[in-house]
Formats: C-alpha cells, sequence, structure tokens
C-alpha cells in the first residue's frame, strides 16, 4: 500500500529520472578511460597516426611540444592621446593603388614623322583600343597629330636616341604601374588578346626579355637579341635593372639598329638573352613575305602568331586584322560547337537526362514565373505595325531601332534555313505572317516568326509554304565602361521654382529639407525661384502672394544662423523651364551642381548622392523618375490605411514610376550653358521654341551629352493632381495629363472603385 502511494506521488517525475539516467549513461560509454602509464603510449600511438579525438587533446599536444608556444588573443585597447594632434588618413583614390595592384601590359609603339599620320594611325584603329595603354614613340612631332593617340616626341630623330628615350621614359612614368612593357615598330601588326593572354600566364616577378630571338653578327653563339619588327616584351623587374646602365650603354655600345643596341646593353649589364619560350609559353610571330595575300594565309605559324611583320602599308594592316578576327570569330564558333556537344553529351548524366537540356544548349533556361503578375508578355508585330507602343496606343507603326531589329532577325532567320536545309532546298521570304517578341532577362530577346517562305528544290521547282522558327538574340558579356572619377562632396545647389497655386506645398517641402539636409550638416544650398503673374506683380506692393513662404524663410535663417535661403522674383505668363534657368545659370558659377526641384519633392541624402554620382560634368547629365503615390481617395475608399501596411511599405509605399515627368533633374551649369549656346541659332527663327521645351529636351537635342533617365527609389511624391498649363507645347500638356490620370491608381483598384460605384448605383 505504501509502495502504491509512493509511487504515485513520483509518477509525474519519471519521465525526467528516466531522461537524466539515459543521459548520464551514454555521456559514460563516450568518456575513454585511460588507467595508470597507458595515458602517454596512447597519446603518441593516435598522434602518429594522425588521429584527433578533439580539439582538446590537439592543443595539450602543443603545449607539450618543443619550442611551441600557446598564442592567445589579446585585445589592445585604443586610447587617444589628448596631447597629440589628430592625423587624419589619407586614403588612395582607387583601392587598386592601396593594394599595390598593377595593370598587366603597357604597349610602346616605335614610329617617326613620316609614317606617324600613316602606318601608326593604322596600329592605332586596329589594336590599340585592345590593351590598356597605347604610346606613339617619335623623335620629331608632325605639324597635325592625329586625333585619339597619345604621341610622345623626343626630339631626336636617330633610332637609337629614339629607343634609349623611350625604355628610360617607360621606366620613369610607368615603370611601377605595369608588370610587362611590349615594344613594338608601326610595321608590326600585333593580336591583342594573343598578348595580353601571354602576359597572364608569364610571372612578373622574373627578369624577361622575350622575343624572336636574332644572332648578333659576328658576335657570340649563345647571346641573341630580340627582333623590334616582332615585338618583344620587357619585365618591371628587368627595366628597373636595366634603368642605371642606360647612359653607359648609350656612350659605350655603337649600334645602327635600335634593337640590338637594346640587346647588347641587357646582355652585357644583365647577362640575359632574348628567348622565345620561357614557362613553357612560346612567342609566336609570322614573318609575311613581299605581295603576300593575309586572305590566302591558312598555315598554322600564321593562324597561331602574336605578331606578323612587315606590314608595308596601312591597307595590308586592315587586311591583316580583317583575317585575323575572322579567324578568332571561326574559333569562337568552333570553341561554342564543342561545348554544346559536351553538354549534350553529359546529359544523359543528369537527372532530366535529355528532356533538361535548353535551347539553345548553354543558355540559361527561360524565367519561370512563379505568380502571374511575373509572367513577362508576349509583343505582336508584323512587317509593318508593332502592337504594344510606349503611348498605351494599341498599333503604331515600326520604325527606327524596331524596324532595324524585326529586319536583322528576318534576314538572319532566311539566312540560318538555308544553312541548315541546302543543298536539297532553297528559301526566299515572301512575308511574314505573325512575329513575336518578348525580353527575358536571364538570357536576352526570344522571338517566335511565322513565315511564308518559297522553297525552291535542286530540280527548280518552288511551292510557298510556312514555316514557324524561334530564334534568340542572347545577353551578350557584362563589359564595364569607364566613367570620370566623381565623388560624394560636391556641394548641390537645389532650384525650387514655386508659382501661386502651389504655395499650400512648400511648407511639407521645407520640413523635409531643413530635417535632411540642415540638421545633418549636408553640402546642400536651396534657392527659391517665386513666379509671379503680370496681375500678382502689380499688386506685390500691396498684397504679395508669396509673403507667407518668405516668413517661412525667415524663421528657418532664424533657427539656423549661419543658414541663408536666397529668392528670386521672376514675372512671367508661362513659367518655362528654359526660361527660368536662363536667369538662374547666369547668377551661379559654371562649375555649380544644379538639382531642379518641385513642391512635392522630398529632398533626402540617399538622393543627393545619387545626384552627384550620376552627374557628370561634360559627360552625363540625370533625369530621375521619382515614385508618386496613387491618389488615396481611390486606394483606400473612405478606408484608412493601416498602421502594420505602411510601416512595412515605408520605402516604397502604393503608387508608380511617373515616367511623364520631367520636372526633376541633376546637370552642372556648364553642360546647360553650352546646350544653350547651340540652341541659340533655332531661336533666332523661332522665338516661341523656349516655352515648347523643357530642360529635358534642350539636353537630348543639344548637348551631345549622356541623358541619363531611371527610376530614383529615394525620390518620393505624395499624391497631388498638377495643374495642366495649356500654354506649354502639346507634348508637354499631354504628359502633364497622363501623369494626372495614370496617378489616380493602379488598374485593380479603379476596377474595384467602379466595381463598387455600379452595385451603389444599381441598389
Amino acid at each position: 500500500m505504501r509502495l502504491n502511494s509512493f509511487l504515485a506521488v513520483f509518477r509525474p517525475a519519471l519521465p525526467l529520472i528516466l531522461g537524466l539516467s539515459l543521459g548520464c549513461s551514454l555521456s559514460l560509454l563516450m568518456v575513454s578511460w585511460t588507467q595508470g602509464d597507458t595515458d602517454d603510449s596512447c597519446r603518441d600511438e593516435l598522434g602518429n597516426g594522425r588521429l584527433f579525438l578533439g580539439r582538446g587533446e590537439a592543443q595539450r599536444d602543443s603545449r607539450d611540444g618543443p619550442g611551441e608556444e600557446d598564442f592567445q588573443p589579446r585585445i589592445v585597447p585604443y586610447h587617444k592621446d589628448p596631447n597629440k594632434a589628430h592625423k587624419k588618413v589619407l586614403r588612395t583614390r582607387y583601392i587598386h593603388t592601396e593594394l599595390g595592384i598593377r595593370e598587366r601590359l603597357l604597349v610602346g609603339v616605335l614610329t617617326s614623322r613620316a609614317t606617324l599620320n600613316t602606318l601608326a594611325v593604322a596600329v592605332n584603329r586596329t589594336v590599340a583600343h585592345h590593351f590598356h595603354r597605347t604610346f606613339f614613340f617619335t623623335g620629331l612631332r608632325s605639324p597635325k597629330v592625329p586625333h585619339g593617340m597619345t604621341v610622345v616626341a623626343h626630339g631626336d630623330d636617330r633610332p637609337v636616341w629614339l629607343m634609349y628615350e623611350t625604355v628610360r621614359h617607360l621606366h620613369q612614368h610607368y615603370g611601377s604601374d605595369y608588370d610587362w612593357f611590349l615594344l613594338a615598330q608601326d610595321d608590326t601588326y600585333m593580336q591583342a588578346d594573343r598578348l595580353s593572354e601571354l602576359v597572364g600566364h608569364l610571372s612578373a616577378g622574373q627578369d624577361l626579355y622575350m622575343g624572336r630571338a636574332e644572332e648578333f653578327i659576328g658576335g657570340e653563339e649563345k647571346a641573341r637579341y630580340c627582333h623590334g619588327g616582332y615585338g618583344y616584351l620587357l619585365s618591371r623587374s628587368l627595366l628597373a635593372r636595366l634603368q642605371p646602365h642606360l647612359d653607359t650603354c648609350r656612350n659605350d655600345i655603337l649600334s645602327v639598329r635600335p634593337d640590338e643596341w637594346l640587346g647588347r646593353c641587357i646582355i652585357d649589364y644583365l647577362g640575359l638573352s632574348c628567348v622565345e619560350v620561357h614557362q613553357e609559353m612560346t612567342y609566336r610571330y609570322f614573318e609575311l613575305g613581299k605581295n603576300a595575300d593575309p586572305e590566302r594565309e591558312d598555315s598554322s605559324q600564321f593562324k597561331n602568331a602574336f605578331t606578323v611583320h612587315p606590314v608595308s602599308e596601312p591597307n595590308l594592316m586592315y587586311r591583316l586584322h580583317k583575317r585575323f578576327s575572322q579567324i578568332e570569330l571561326e574559333w569562337t564558333y568552333l570553341q561554342i560547337q564543342q561545348l554544346q556537344m559536351q553538354i549534350n553529351n553529359l546529359s544523359d548524366l543528369t537527372p532530366e537526362g535529355k528532356a533538361g537540356v535548353t535551347w539553345p544548349v548553354g543558355i540559361n533556361p527561360p524565367f519561370k514565373p512563379r505568380t502571374r503578375f511575373e509572367v513577362i508578355n508576349w509583343e505582336y508585330f508584323t512587317e509593318e505595325h508593332i502592337y504594344s507602343c510606349i503611348d498605351s496606343s494599341p498599333k503604331c507603326e515600326m520604325r527606327g531601332a524596331d524596324r532595324a531589329d524585326v529586319n536583322a532577325v528576318l534576314e538572319i532567320a532566311v539566312e540560318r534555313l538555308n544553312e541548315r536545309y541546302q543543298p536539297q532546298l532553297r528559301f526566299r521570304k515572301r512575308r511574314l505572317l505573325n512575329g513575336y517578341r518578348r525580353f527575358d532577362p536571364t538570357r536576352g530577346m526570344e522571338y517566335v516568326l511565322d513565315l511564308a517562305l518559297e522553297a525552291y528544290t535542286q530540280k527548280g521547282h518552288s511551292q510557298v509554304i510556312a514555316k514557324r522558327v524561334n530564334l534568340l538574340r542572347p545577353l551578350s558579356a557584362v563589359e564595364i565602361i569607364p566613367m570620370p572619377y566623381v565623388t560624394e562632396a560636391t556641394r548641390v545647389q537645389v532650384i525650387l521654382p514655386v508659382t501661386a497655386q502651389d504655395q499650400d506645398y512648400v511648407g511639407n517641402f521645407l520640413d523635409m529639407y531643413v530635417m535632411n539636409t540642415l540638421d545633418t550638416h549636408d553640402n546642400v544650398l536651396l534657392t527659391f525661384l517665386f513666379i509671379y503673374d503680370p496681375f500678382d506683380a502689380q499688386r506685390v506692393s500691396q498684397t504679395d502672394v508669396f509673403a507667407g513662404i518668405k516668413a517661412m524663410i525667415g524663421e528657418v535663417e532664424k533657427r539656423y544662423g549661419d543658414v541663408k535661403i536666397p529668392w528670386i522674383s521672376v514675372k512671367t505668363e508661362v513659367p518655362s523651364q528654359v526660361k527660368l534657368m536662363d536667369i538662374i545659370s547666369k547668377k551661379h558659377p559654371v562649375d555649380t551642381l544644379f538639382f531642379l526641384a518641385s513642391v512635392w519633392t522630398e529632398v533626402n541624402a540617399d538622393f543627393l548622392n545619387r545626384c552627384r554620382m550620376n552627374a557628370i560634368s561634360n559627360w552625363q547629365v540625370f533625369f530621375p523618375i521619382h515614385f508618386q503615390e496613387y491618389s488615396p481617395a481611390v486606394m483606400y475608399r473612405d478606408q484608412q490605411p493601416s498602421a502594420a501596411s505602411s510601416f512595412a511599405s515605408e520605402t516604397l509605399r502604393d503608387g508608380h514610376f511617373d515616367r511623364h515627368v520631367f520636372d526633376e533633374a541633376c546637370f552642372y551649369n556648364a553642360d546647360y550653358m553650352t546646350a544653350r549656346t547651340k540652341m541659340a541659332a533655332d531661336i533666332l527663327d523661332n522665338e516661341e521654341l523656349l516655352e515648347n521645351m523643357d530642360v529635358y529636351d534642350i539636353f537630348v537635342r543639344y548637348s551631345g551629352l549622356h541623358v541619363f533617365r531611371a527610376v530614383e527609389p529615394a525620390l518620393i511624391q505624395k499624391y497631388v493632381r498638377r495643374a495642366c498649363n495649356p500654354r506649354f507645347s502639346e507634348d508637354i500638356y499631354h504628359r502633364c495629363v497622363l501623369s494626372n490620370l495614370q496617378g489616380l491608381g493602379s488598374r485593380s483598384h479603379l476596377a474595384m472603385a467602379l466595381f463598387e460605384q455600379e452595385q451603389a448605383n444599381s441598389t
């Protein structure tokens, strides 16, 4: 009886007791028990057998080993000495300078005054843009220097002197910036990609003198120099060692040929001879015979050559470049075919098998949407019209880039069909029945074409058939476009035009400006541009329509004593952007960075930094596409938005990127003044042109700069119905109306609003 009562009391704790007992038993089983002196022997055996039971054993072994120390991390606290002045750390402009990373190859072309405008220009046009840096060294500069070439004149036409000055110039100015230096003559054709690949496989830390090895006349057998006509490579370390001996070589070594002089200097003072093979890499060259035709050269030595010499005239240089481009293209196509065959052969070993191979082989598979909102739409087109237009019209004429694209695709489709079916069949296009295209961001532009073709047999019979073909224009490799260097420290001059109808929104603009720029001490200035119509301008002495805004400006200046917010008053009936900017431009320096804003703009630091980075003087102007919120009356329909939804979408609330508004812009004053100067001749013939154009049109038509138009998530505007001025041009007025209409709400919200209205009317 007592046992039953005892068990009843401890029954709830039985699972806990059993769990503890089981855990203790398992832990005892996992412990390796040792007794007496067997500890050391077991440990030695485990160490010799390279078996480690755990981190603790390894640490004990390391402590017992002779000469080993147990290093423990130690935190060194930082204490700033108040007696020492704070030293500002200066960082390098580019990270590769701080890390000591150098460019691989610099090319120097030895030319002369007589051939600078002929052979040197041919070298520059064919291969110079494939190298990172190319210099043309000459003795005397010709009166007219070719455009786009970096020419260095040494002032003396003697060949050996030119070589001496060239080597000295390369070491003095670029010895620490490049790993390899290639010297060649202007009658040498160079395969830029192969030479770049060659130096990419060579160790830059060794002294190397590499090219076509030639024997000296009457000299030693083993000592050889590199022939200058086929080019030769000099390593950076060799150039550094050679520099102290250049003056001695110039005075002691007598030679007519500059390549012989340089080779003798390297051999005598550095003990290095020219080599053609180094680290299993061979310097390949080809000697071009007289009256040779590059189109007929088909030997392996020619096809694999890095350099070709001699090239007697510029036309031959261009023909060589064309021939080598064809060879590279054929080799690339062959390599693609081999890779496709390997992919097909390996596909049998994959879980999907042959069905898992996508078309074309080696290209990313088509994008698979996860929801219906991610489905990519197909555009329908014919040879004359396209049925998805920018202005949302159902049908528009195909022209410009679209027409050129479709014509090219049709031509390629017929060409590929003939390549596949000839000689049994030959096709000729009659017309395009149906065309579909879509842009897949994972692979490129896809086309589906229904073609009416006239098929001809070998016997001359013909028949009209319809055939569907699929084509893909794949995305090419990503290219890095060099851009001028810009910083985020440039001062931004914000220009805010204000009309009498916009006064209600100025208060919110000022609040955001104060919070995001003045409180954070950002390098930003603000200028108001008050636009009076003629009636208000006459009554400004009695009643100033902008008196309230000026009072707000005074309060801000009073709160921040060192801040001044100037304003400019303008009287005009048509507040054209161009007329207003003409006034502003004259009152600021040419290097001023303008941000042309509107009263609905919410200025913040993220956008200002992108304004600084995207607006580049004499290169690019930036027209952001702001995010416009939809009308609350349509979105919520008398229902307040929940706090959770507004908090979750703090950055981009319900709205859209308004592509029809060009009010915001970032550009430099010098670029605007240059464009306006080019526009002056057109204004003389048509004075109304200023009212029919905005700043965006001026930069597109007259500047010649990159006009960067992109969505800007940091530039958010609340919904407002803009007042469209009918006195502007038809295009500007039409864009304003479209902006108001599309800003009401999304299609789903508009449809729901109409549905609810119809239900209310029916009841």
